[in-house]
């Protein structure tokens, strides 16, 4: 099996890319929504996060706005809830690849370098995409304010160092039909 890291920044259309290669038959592990699912229904992680973040327990487990908030604002809090998360979201990802048959994988993950998923891939591809851009594209995807779009994507790295960490940069700065 051949396996293509996607990573970038929030909003920079690695989804848009990972449906690509779904239509051509490829096993797509999107690992943002693997982290949400794993939010929901793995036990120990969620009592792990909520040990570390108290805060942010919600009627319905975790509340992922409040504890956005808080990550994306704290540089050490982010870190602390990566080594919470990117462990069992690196566990499935090995799952779902060693029980697929499909020729060809992707991996699409905004903290690829930081989980070590990279270690995994045959080639990596960074997806990047104009700031204001990007902004715009989160606002209207999860229905947030300019401010906490704002917030993300300066928790994140620069489009520049994803393309210096990775093989090949695709650039995003058109519609998705483009």
């Amino acid at each position: 099996m051949t396996v293509i890291g996607i990573t970038g920044g929030s909003g920079c259309g690695k989804t848009t890319l990972l449906r690509r290669i779904e239509a051509m038959g490829g096993l797509c592990i999107d690992c943002d929504a693997l982290y949400h699912r794993l939010l929901a229904e793995d036990s120990a992680m969620i009592a792990a996060i909520l040990e570390r973040f108290p805060t942010v327990r919600g009627a319905a487990g975790i509340d992922r706005k409040k504890l956005g908030t808080i990550v994306f604002a704290d540089p050490e809090a982010l870190r602390d809830l990566n080594r919470i998360t990117h462990c069992r979201v690196e566990e499935k990802v090995q799952e779902m690849l060693a029980n697929s048959p499909a020729p060809l994988a992707a991996i699409d993950a905004i903290g690829l370098f930081e989980s070590r998923l990279q270690e995994l891939c045959h080639v990596t591809v960074a997806v990047t995409a104009p700031r204001e851009a990007r902004i715009r594209r989160l606002m209207a995807r999860d229905n947030i304010s300019r401010a906490y779009a704002e917030s993300r994507i300066d928790a994140q790295r620069k489009n520049e160092e994803f393309t210096r960490l990775c093989r090949y940069c695709l650039c995003n700065d058109s519609s998705e039909e483009e």
